[in-house]
C-alpha cells in the first residue's frame, strides 16, 4: 500500500512540475509545405495560443480540431486567439497530412514533428495534448484527451487571458 502511495503522490507531483512548465521550448519543426519552423516564432502579438498535438490516426485529436476550427473565426474576432495543431505524424506519413488537412478546410497553422522533438520537450506522451499560451508565452494551462463541449471550456480560459470576461 506504501508503494502505491508513494507512487501516486510521484505522478501527482509531476503532473504538477508539468503543468508548471513556463514557455514553449525553443525546437525547429517544419511547415506544411516543408520548410523550417522555430517554436520562437510561436506569438500573437500580446495575445493568446492555443497549441493542440494530433495525428492522423488519432479521431479524438480530429474532433477536437474540427471543433476548433468551428469556432475558430469567431473566437479570433472576440480574443484573437491564433491556434497551431502540431501533428506528430512521423516521416512515413508526413506527406499525408497537408492533403488531410486541406481535406479538413481547417484556418489555423499545422506543424509538422516528425522527428517528435517538440512533443518530447514538452512532456507529451498521450493526444489530443493541447496548451493554452498567454500572451506574454507562458503556459498557462493543458488538457489530454477531447469529449464534446471541452472546447468551449478551453475558450473560457483564453476570454479569460484576453480580458474579455
Amino acid at each position: 500500500m506504501k508503494k502505491y502511495l508513494i507512487l501516486l503522490s510521484l505522478v501527482v507531483f509531476v503532473q504538477l512540475l508539468q503543468a508548471q512548465q513556463s514557455e514553449i521550448p525553443t525546437v525547429t519543426i517544419k511547415t506544411l509545405d516543408g520548410k523550417n519552423f522555430s517554436t520562437t516564432e510561436i506569438s500573437n502579438d500580446g495575445k493568446p495560443v492555443i497549441l493542440s498535438f494530433w495525428a492522423l490516426w488519432c479521431k479524438p485529436c480530429q474532433k477536437e480540431l474540427d471543433a476548433f476550427n468551428e469556432l475558430y473565426d469567431e473566437w479570433q474576432e472576440e480574443t484573437g486567439v491564433k491556434i497551431y495543431a502540431v501533428s506528430i505524424d512521423d516521416s512515413r506519413s508526413t506527406s499525408r497530412v497537408m492533403p488531410f488537412v486541406n481535406g479538413k478546410g481547417w484556418d489555423f497553422e499545422v506543424l509538422i514533428d516528425a522527428n517528435s522533438d517538440l512533443k518530447r520537450a514538452m512532456n507529451v506522451n498521450m493526444i489530443p495534448h493541447t496548451f493554452l499560451i498567454d500572451g506574454n508565452g507562458k503556459i498557462v494551462a493543458q488538457h489530454t484527451s477531447y469529449f464534446e463541449g471541452a472546447e468551449l471550456e478551453l475558450y473560457e480560459k483564453v476570454k479569460k487571458l484576453a480580458g474579455k470576461k
